[in-house]
């Protein structure tokens, strides 16, 4: 009957306007179901309370059946919205966004041109040295304080982690002669 009829106008709706349309021919405020509230005048008293709660019934069903198809297609919509605003990961990027230095290496790199600029020679070191590099030529004696377990990072085979970079100016005055030029930057562990 009419019920099958509105189902099959909601579930034919393709999109959002149709199924708005839909609803405004079935329930809307001249609709085909609205128009059998009217006849409810013209309807014997001891009907009327079974037509109103029949007419009650379907309204509910084309509501729910309304909000269903709604429902669907908000899905279909997204789902196309999502592939149509996919982003292709294979096109080639307009921005190269490669992100600044960090302000520390920032300053050591202002630094190290500063000094290659006066002709001072560039040195980099192990990081793990031995206690003659980070200590004894240093003259720093067995027991000083520079030594302590909880200051310095000490390994089994009584090599360290540097503690400063002295090793390497101790390295190159071994290595060359005087006169010497030299800065070592890098890190140091404590």
């Amino acid at each position: 009957g009419m019920l099958d009829k509105w189902f099959d106008i909601i579930s034919n709706a393709k999109n959002m306007h149709e199924l708005d349309d839909a609803r405004i021919q079935i329930i809307g405020k001249n609709g085909e179901l609205t128009k059998e509230f009217s006849k409810l005048a013209s309807i014997a008293n001891d009907k009327k309370r079974d037509f109103a709660q029949n007419l009650n019934v379907q309204k509910n069903q084309v509501s729910t059946a309304i909000n269903n198809q709604k429902t669907i297609l908000e899905k279909q919509e997204e789902k196309l919205s999502l592939l149509n605003d996919a982003i292709d990961v294979s096109l080639y990027s307009k921005h190269k966004n490669s992100g600044s230095l960090h302000p520390i290496m920032e300053t050591m790199d202002y630094i190290i041109e500063y000094f290659a600029s006066m002709n001072f020679d560039i040195k980099y070191g192990p990081y793990v040295e031995d206690d003659f590099h980070n200590f004894e030529a240093l003259n720093l004696p067995k027991y000083h304080p520079a030594r302590d377990m909880q200051d310095t990072f000490y390994f089994k085979d009584k090599n360290l982690l540097r503690t400063h970079t002295s090793p390497v100016q101790i390295r190159t005055m071994l290595k060359e002669s005087a006169p010497i030029k030299m800065i070592s930057p890098g890190a140091v562990f404590r």
